[in-house]
């Protein structure tokens, strides 16, 4: 059975969110919001919380998972990144995107892309989520809470529950989220003067980007 954990949007307990953050450190895998939708998320440095989190997606390890950062900083500690690359990515951070880069040798090999070496990355404006990912200290593994089967992520914490009640360590409810995924943008093409390419249009507008 998850633990269940509802929280204020705009004021999140610290002590409920400190008990999420144990369920983090014993490797479990959590349901937690963001500014695009229900996540997935896990101890970065912890290979069976990661192994569960793709076998509740049901995706493989071909299948991009994301480093949630707190910040930009952060961000360029997983990924190489370029002086170009940098100025997109302070466009759009923090924000509903997700970028491709290069991981850099902190990304343990196992959870980016095994022939492209690459990891997405960003920087989410979700008050929990940062507050979470603050008393975390470090990046979480994460992947957009799809169903098996289906196409639309799930939106709602109580079905999340339901659904995913024996699989997760716990759910954090801090109110429905926006119900559309990030824009995925590819910055790999940059780092050889080519342009960012984008891989899917999401919540995050293109036009502040220049896209």
């Amino acid at each position: 059975m998850s633990q269940y954990f509802e929280v204020h949007p705009d004021n999140p307990q610290p002590r409920l969110l400190k008990q999420a953050v144990q369920l983090l450190e014993r490797g479990g895998v959590l349901a937690v919001p963001t500014d695009s939708s229900y996540a997935l998320v896990c101890h970065l440095d912890d290979k069976a919380a990661a192994d569960r989190l793709r076998r509740i997606r049901q995706v493989d390890d071909k299948h991009h998972l994301t480093l949630l950062c707190r910040d930009l900083s952060e961000l360029a500690s997983y990924a190489k990144v370029d002086n170009r690359q940098y100025r997109l990515l302070k466009l759009a951070t923090p924000g509903p995107y997700t970028f491709i880069l290069e991981a850099s040798k902190e990304v343990p090999r196992r959870v980016s892309h095994p022939s492209r070496k690459t990891i997405g990355l960003r920087v989410p404006q979700h008050t929990t989520l940062l507050a979470l990912l603050e008393l975390h200290n470090a990046p979480l593994l994460a992947t957009t809470l799809i169903a098996p089967g289906e196409r639309e992520p799930l939106n709602e914490a109580t079905e999340i529950r339901d659904r995913f009640e024996h699989d997760l360590a716990g759910v954090i409810d801090a109110g429905a989220c926006a119900l559309e995924a990030t824009t995925v943008i590819d910055l790999t093409p940059m780092g050889t003067g080519g342009e960012p390419a984008v891989v899917r249009q999401g919540r995050g507008a293109l036009e502040p980007l220049g896209l």
